[in-house]
């Protein structure tokens, strides 16, 4: 067998086993989409659910997942950045650079039911700060903190080494020409990644059954103090979320429309993770564009 003829066979095997896992996914997203979007409503999207009866939203299901993604990256993108910069520019090769490696690869295999079994000893017992908004962002960044390391690193390695020895060269800090040269221009893949990291974080389920909880109280929208019990922004109040809303009734199916709730959430669900990728490919795109016009 010739080598053209071995490539050939090659290429169309390739082609051949993406086209089937493309035409799964699209069918998995085709078939959730098509039981979905006939429930998905105003109404649906802002009412509270019920618990036995017909005619039920998911609102505060939502609402907290939102809040839950907001609260999370706001300790989560920090700390990545924080730690990839140190990864990238300020750790030097030796035993206790190879271990941190280690427990970041080891962090981002974990199965997201292990980080949730851990914030319920930790976060939520050990800590006293039990089923809550804050217990879960907390899991979360545990679980997606990784993420952001490697993104952070890889967008400052990607950074032409010219650039960065022009700027100390010319007797700039260290420091300042991380946070003046190398960020910006490492911006783009940074902002894409931790809308994707966003998006994992809206999907998740098992690390939250355990400590955000799998129920939600009433909520006041009339009231925004984060320090009263029943406002949407307590971070300590327990939360359900629209993915664990979903497990739960699939599971309990008390409601008489339990089928169409869980159908129209899952809708919600697959639509909102789409929006943040194809967002962060716009943004990418879109902050890439606006460098390169600016060089």
């Amino acid at each position: 067998m010739s080598a053209k003829t071995a490539d050939k066979i090659a290429t169309g095997v390739i082609v051949f086993i993406t086209g089937l896992i493309a035409l799964a996914l699209i069918g998995l997203l085709g078939y959730i989409l098509f039981r979905g979007l006939g429930h998905i409503s105003w109404h649906f999207l802002t009412s509270p659910p019920e618990t036995i009866r017909k005619g039920g939203g998911i609102g505060p299901q939502l609402f907290n997942s939102l809040f839950l993604l907001v609260l999370t990256m706001v300790i989560t993108v920090p700390l990545g950045i924080g730690a990839g910069i140190y990864m990238s520019e300020y750790a030097k090769a030796g035993k206790i650079t190879s271990a941190i490696r280690l427990v970041v690869e080891v962090l981002s295999s974990f199965p997201s039911i292990i980080v949730g079994l851990f914030g319920l000893l930790v976060i939520v017992n050990k800590f006293n700060l039990g089923f809550s908004l804050l217990s879960g962002a907390l899991a979360l960044t545990i679980f997606n903190l990784p993420l952001m390391v490697r993104i952070t690193e890889q967008g400052l390695r990607s950074v032409p080494v010219q650039q960065k020895e022009a700027s100390l060269a010319l007797g700039i800090s260290k420091w300042k020409t991380i946070r003046s040269v190398q960020l910006p221009i490492a911006l783009p893949i940074v902002l894409s990644g931790s809308i994707l990291a966003a998006g994992r974080i809206f999907g998740e389920a098992a690390a939250l059954l355990f400590t955000a909880g799998m129920s939600s109280p009433r909520l006041d929208f009339s009231d925004w103090n984060p320090l009263h019990s029943d406002s949407p922004l307590n971070p300590m109040r327990p939360a359900e979320t629209l993915a664990v809303h979903i497990w739960k009734v699939n599971s309990e199916g008390l409601a008489p429309d339990a089928t169409q709730i869980a159908a129209g959430a899952s809708a919600v669900l697959i639509i909102t993770v789409l929006l943040f990728n194809l967002g962060a490919r716009a943004l990418g795109r879109y902050m890439h564009n606006k460098f390169t016009a600016s060089k």
